[in-house]
């Protein structure tokens, strides 16, 4: 990012808590109910034009969400196979008329430019009518997308005054950003909660093979020791 992007982001969060609109930051606490939760929020206001295409569908049955609420509720677009990738309903040559460019895969954006940044983006668009799509962004100025959270945020001008209310607190608003940033940190990374469930036991036996691996030097070692002081090295006794 560069220097006058931050400085311009931080002109806006800086309007923001002027204009008395600013919450405490989101708690990232990165559970399967949160990544859930941020699935079907996902699904309901982002897939029409952005791609999971490195999720599965079926990878969301193992964090305890049933085949049948998958396809409820997340399975949107029509075609969509549960054992492929999440695609959007919209298609890809209508995306690049009416945007200019086609909406990114969002597969490893977390990978790329972590929660924090992806929150700060989401968080931090504002009214423009200059821009195409009515809409700017301080962390990402001239950003092609629109602010498709606005009926639910609020949209505010680019000094951070409110413009028009959005239908959620700004709690509840922005707790449910951070849940759509857990989903994409789910997404660029699926074997994360079973790497936290059986690292424990990874861990303890590295841990007692070290210790085997110790004890084992020890014994070698303790030849060459002896004879460095001109003992006698013990071997197989002679009959």
């Amino acid at each position: 990012m560069t220097r006058k992007t931050w400085v311009s982001a931080t002109a806006g969060i800086l309007a923001w808590f002027a204009a008395g609109c600013a919450v405490a930051a989101p708690q990232f606490s990165f559970s399967k109910t949160t990544v859930l939760a941020g699935a079907r929020l996902f699904a309901e206001h982002c897939s029409a034009c952005h791609s999971v295409g490195s999720l599965r569908y079926n990878r969301l049955a193992a964090l305890g969400m049933s085949k049948a609420d998958i396809e409820k509720e997340i399975m949107l677009p029509n075609g969509a196979n549960y054992l492929k990738g999440m695609e959007p309903a919209m298609d890809v040559a209508d995306a690049t008329k009416w945007f200019g460019i086609p909406p990114p895969n969002l597969s490893h954006m977390v990978r790329a430019r972590g929660q924090k940044w992806i929150y700060a983006y989401l968080t931090s668009f504002y009214w423009d009518p200059a821009r195409p799509s009515g809409w700017n962004n301080h962390v990402f100025p001239n950003a092609a997308m629109p602010d498709i959270l606005a009926p639910w945020g609020g949209t505010y001008a680019s000094d951070g005054k409110l413009l028009q209310p959005g239908l959620e607190s700004p709690a509840v608003y922005h707790q449910q950003v951070a849940e759509i940033v857990d989903f994409l940190r789910y997404a660029s990374d699926p074997s994360i909660f079973e790497r936290h469930t059986i690292g424990p036991y990874v861990l303890g036996a590295l841990v007692l093979l070290t210790l085997f691996a110790y004890l084992l030097k020890r014994e070698y070692w303790k030849d060459v020791y002896n004879r460095g002081n001109g003992k006698q090295a013990r071997g197989p006794k002679q009959g």
